[in-house]
């Protein structure tokens, strides 16, 4: 009997607001080696906040009843809009998938005391439950992430916030405040399919080093890149590498040709040699390009239902809001070639070849917009995976 189960981390608002998503992210996959199946960006109205606080007290909870009344607390007073300003707060959901999901992402979170002060678990590491040396009264407490406990409550919750995915969830607007005058941007981040050969920290690495940026996450959603997006994706390169490459081939088949044949070739036959030889290379590189976003090439597609189907790679796409955010994003990415990224950058830390260099990031504002129409971030396919697992909500 297969154990296969869907579990849920919740990622808090401070923790967000801090930008830990990334720390948490990769304990999570390198240390449980699940899949990584969804996510999705939400701002709890009340309705859910509420109903998700009411079902946050559990007889299944190996936490005693204090703490889950301290979850519930922290719940109502966190997840509700601000009550100053009315503005929602921002929460991320994602979700594993794998045998017995829901004990090794409890195991991996740990557990609420006040006595535990380790590092070993991601909330031993970001959470704080702290009291009142005197009264024992509680002086602070933050969970950092929050999971169910067995697989009957991630069915309950999860269903739960699959209802709320629709109105509460995508990409989100008005959730942060900007000084007067300042027009943030928004730009496409793709946590391209070389950090998920293996359950390695990797992905939360390179959300890491875009934390440095300070800029917000509004929008998240594991893409399986059809190879029909990946060539509107990619479209505009296609261009570049077909005419823009000609000399270059043009003096590497010179140089070849010379040493098999063993006679000089002539200014203008190599030219010619990389006229013609330029659209082909230029058409491979393209064809490679989409197949290693999506797993399959143009040419390896038989239909339009082939070109349309899901691909068999994963990425994760990310909304980045704030002032200068574009640049701000692509300064810490590094140039498309690692070789030529400076230390420091997600490019040289990650990157191996041009193609193989571990992210990608908007360069425009206006491609950006045009980006982000493709992979269609806030497609909400947080609820199919959920209705996937337990049936329509």
């Amino acid at each position: 009997m297969s154990s296969s189960q869907l579990a849920y981390v919740i990622v808090t608002p401070y923790s967000l607001f801090k930008s830990r998503t990334g720390g948490v992210l990769s304990r999570l996959i390198s240390r449980t080696g699940l899949d990584l199946c969804a996510m999705r960006m939400f701002a709890p109205s009340p309705g859910l906040a509420g109903q998700y606080a009411e079902n946050i007290i559990s007889a299944h909870d190996p936490q005693d009843r204090k703490i889950q009344e301290l979850l519930k607390d922290y719940i109502l007073h966190n997840f509700f809009p601000d009550s100053k300003t009315g503005r929602r707060r921002r929460v991320l959901v994602m979700l594993f998938r794998g045998d017995e999901a829901v004990r090794k992402v409890r195991s991996v979170i740990g557990n609420l005391s006040p006595e535990r002060r380790s590092g070993e678990t991601i909330r031993g590491t970001y959470g704080d439950l702290i009291l009142d040396d005197e009264t024992a009264q509680v002086r602070y407490f933050e969970p950092a992430v929050l999971a169910a406990p067995s697989n009957e409550e991630a069915e309950t919750k999860l269903k739960l916030w699959a209802r709320f995915s629709d109105s509460d969830g995508g990409v989100l607007e008005n959730v942060t405040t900007y000084p007067h005058g300042d027009v943030p941007e928004r730009t496409l981040v793709l946590i391209k399919p070389d950090n998920f050969r293996f359950p390695t920290g990797r992905p939360g690495n390179v959300i890491d080093f875009f934390s440095r940026t300070g800029l917000y996450i509004v929008g998240a959603k594991v893409l399986h890149m059809s190879t029909a997006q990946a060539v509107d994706f990619y479209g505009p390169v296609r261009e570049y590498l077909r005419t823009q490459l000609n000399d270059n081939i043009g003096a590497r088949a010179k140089g070849e040709l010379e040493r098999a044949f063993n006679f000089k070739i002539p200014p203008p036959v190599e030219k010619t040699i990389g006229a013609a030889l330029g659209p082909v290379f230029g058409d491979n590189q393209f064809e490679n390009i989409v197949r290693f976003m999506s797993g399959r090439a143009p040419s390896e597609c038989a239909s339009t239902d082939e070109l349309n189907k899901p691909g068999t790679e994963k990425c994760v796409a990310l909304v980045y809001e704030g002032i200068n955010a574009v640049r701000k994003i692509r300064d810490v990415l590094g140039p498309t070639d690692p070789s030529k990224a400076p230390p420091g950058s997600i490019r040289r830390e990650f990157g191996s070849t041009i193609m193989v260099n571990a992210a990608h990031a908007s360069d425009s504002v206006e491609n950006a917009q045009r980006e982000l129409k493709i992979v269609n971030v806030g497609e909400n396919n947080f609820k199919r995976v959920v209705e996937e697992a337990y049936g329509k909500i």
